[in-house]
């Protein structure tokens, strides 16, 4: 009866004979490397980085608070949702410079505290007077609008 040589002996002797090389090890590694080469590329393509804004045409508007008493005033400054900034307790005189963004009107809202008092709003759009209007007493509201600035920064 001859004895059946076992899978280990007859790997090791085809080795040494100069036979074929070990293909299994081969196939892991290709495996391993193709996966590490698939994170990577997964890694650049997949970013988070989103693409830079276009920069929003504006225009200088100027606004201006004179009178007594504190007030609170709302404004629209340079925002792509055109949306409203809010100082309280605000004391007289106020002025601010801002950039509007083309196409969203220019506003400034005065609110007199419960002390009461007065208070004009005036607004000026590239340098150009475009409304002014008056608040008086306990709570008193005032509001300047003007048209939304053109390309050229002018009303």
């Amino acid at each position: 009866m001859k004895l059946q040589k076992s899978w280990y002996w007859r790997r090791k002797n085809t080795r040494a004979r100069g036979g074929s090389p070990d293909w299994l090890g081969f196939l892991i590694g290709g495996i391993a490397l193709l996966a590490c080469f698939g994170l990577v590329g997964y890694g650049i393509l997949d970013t988070d980085e989103q693409p830079m804004p276009r920069a929003t045409p504006t225009a200088e508007v100027t606004y201006e608070v004179t009178g007594t008493g504190t007030v609170e005033v709302s404004y629209l400054a340079r925002s792509e949702a055109g949306t409203a900034t809010v100082e309280k307790a605000v004391t007289l005189p106020w002025t601010k410079s801002v950039q509007v963004p083309l196409g969203k009107a220019p506003t400034i809202a005065v609110v007199l505290d419960g002390k009461g008092g007065q208070a004009s709003c005036a607004l000026a759009v590239g340098g150009k007077h475009v409304q002014r209007a008056t608040a008086m007493g306990k709570f008193g509201r005032a509001t300047c609008t003007g048209e939304p600035p053109s390309g050229d920064g002018r009303a």
